[in-house]
């Protein structure tokens, strides 16, 4: 029989963790259980593979806003307009095949900026482009040529998209000798528009119920956004 008092002494010798297991286990469980299968690479670092010159923040809340709104989608474009003009800043991404389909030019509005954006709206008139989560829909032929509809999901940040009908679609202003030429891409009327030679590929690899993610740095719509702050997200995007 073990004596009492040495009992006693090996029970304060014990690490005070054991006792504060009751304390974290709730907390502990939810991590595990948040944390993607072993072999699974969450859904931003899949990104961040295929697309390294993207701010890795953007990438980061276009799985967030992604997993929010369709978690099985398998198309993704992001826009990423922290970064200027005269640099590709449009990704298309093929999510069932973890592939890159397109790394392109874009353009943003006449009055988000000059060379780099700036400022967003979503007011028709505005000239200026709009950030946040958009679906794709269907393609048709207008004044701009072959284009993509685009619906905003996010409102009061885009869901006037398609009534100032915010499309993607060619232009000749889209190009390397235009930033030659002037130090900047052209700019538009708010439309993402891309260059002539990938116009019909890209969108015919986007129209119908894919998503366009869009960033900015905007602090208002960070805080604010229902997608990105979508209480139904898990901690880490993953697929």
């Amino acid at each position: 029989m073990v004596p009492f008092f040495s009992f006693r002494a090996w029970l304060i010798c014990l690490p005070a963790t054991l006792f504060t297991f009751p304390l974290h286990a709730a907390t502990f469980f939810s991590q595990v259980d948040a944390a993607p299968p072993n072999g699974v690479i969450p859904l931003h670092h899949q990104l961040l593979q295929l697309a390294p010159s993207a701010s890795p923040e953007a990438l980061r809340l276009a799985a967030q806003a992604l997993s929010c709104r369709d978690p099985n989608a398998e198309r993704l474009a992001v826009i990423d307009y922290s970064l200027p003009s005269t640099e590709p800043r449009l990704w298309v991404f093929d999510l069932s095949q973890h592939e890159l389909m397109f790394q392109e030019l874009v353009s943003h509005g006449q009055g988000s900026g000059d060379a780099e954006a700036e400022t967003f709206s979503n007011i028709p008139n505005s000239h200026q482009s709009s950030i946040g989560l958009f679906k794709t829909m269907n393609s048709y032929y207008g004044r701009n040529g072959y284009s993509l509809r685009l619906e905003g999901l996010e409102a009061n940040v885009n869901d006037n998209a398609f009534e100032r009908a915010i499309v993607i679609h060619g232009a000749d202003y889209v190009s390397e000798a235009f930033i030659d030429q002037t130090g900047r891409l052209g700019r538009s009327h708010g439309c993402p528009a891309v260059r002539e030679e990938v116009t019909y590929p890209l969108i015919d690899s986007l129209k119908g119920d894919h998503y366009v993610f869009a960033y900015y740095p905007d602090q208002e719509w960070l805080a604010t956004s229902q997608v990105i702050n979508c209480p139904n997200t898990p901690s880490l995007a993953q697929r």
